[in-house]
């Protein structure tokens, strides 16, 4: 279930791309660095990122604002970085004008089909870290959660290339639970607590041979926290959201 939070967020953020028209870097990105920021020429090409509740068609304006700026539009959705098919070799990877920052150029590395402005490719990768950057000011739970759910796609791989402040936040995710079926070795014993639950927040944990070992509801739309025992086999939630690792992850 999308976290109405997120889609707050994406309005509040597309409303301050129309009002400041033109990012401040915030020092953390490649153009607090000096970088020449490249222009997307090339066409837009329409289309949702993987695992995205909404598609839009990416803007043709200026495509690589950096993380931190307050003009990006982190609620808009981007060209399919990932998609399928031919890649453009590295050496071939330039943009229209400008040029880009050694940093931009390993991220964008395998990520620009043949025919793509790389520009717009970066772009996504870009919006992906300011969403980053204003959900860990207005609540970093949420931000953990919604690279958790993959509400925020690709997240990982804008982390690593773009925006390397916020990988405490991917790390994280990696021991969270988004609402669905976990079982086997994806279970972790440990007390979670759950992010952004809506009022029909219900979770089960099973042991060997389906035995329940615990369940329940919470029709408060507060967070509660759980405890996974050695002995579950099987955790299940639905409308909670995410649940977040407490304490200790090792």
């Amino acid at each position: 279930m999308r976290n109405p939070f997120l889609a707050c967020a994406a309005v509040v953020l597309t409303a301050a791309a129309l009002a400041a028209c033109g990012s401040s870097a915030d020092g953390n990105d490649p153009e607090a660095a000096g970088a020449q920021r490249p222009a997307a020429s090339g066409p837009a090409v329409p289309g949702s990122t993987a695992g995205a509740p909404t598609a839009s068609t990416p803007p043709a304006a200026d495509a690589t604002e950096g993380d931190g700026g307050d003009g990006a539009k982190p609620g808009a959705q981007g060209p399919i970085a990932s998609a399928e098919g031919p890649k453009t070799p590295s050496d071939a990877i330039t943009p229209a004008t400008g040029t880009f920052t050694k940093q931009q150029k390993k991220y964008l590395e395998d990520r620009v089909p043949e025919g793509m402005d790389p520009a717009a490719v970066l772009q996504t990768g870009q919006e992906t870290c300011d969403r980053l950057r204003y959900l860990v000011k207005a609540d970093r739970d949420t931000a953990v959660g919604a690279v958790a759910t993959e509400e925020i796609p690709d997240a990982a791989a804008a982390v690593t290339g773009l925006c390397p402040q916020h990988q405490d936040l991917v790390d994280e995710a990696a021991y969270a639970y988004p609402d669905g079926t976990h079982t086997g070795k994806a279970l972790r014993p440990g007390d979670y607590r759950s992010v952004s639950p809506t009022p029909n927040c219900s979770w089960e944990i099973t042991g060997a041979g389906g035995e329940q070992v615990s369940a329940d509801t919470s029709t408060t739309g507060k967070p509660r926290t759980i405890t996974i025992p050695k002995s579950a086999r099987t955790f299940t939630s639905t409308g909670c959201y995410a649940w977040l690792p407490e304490g200790d992850r090792g």
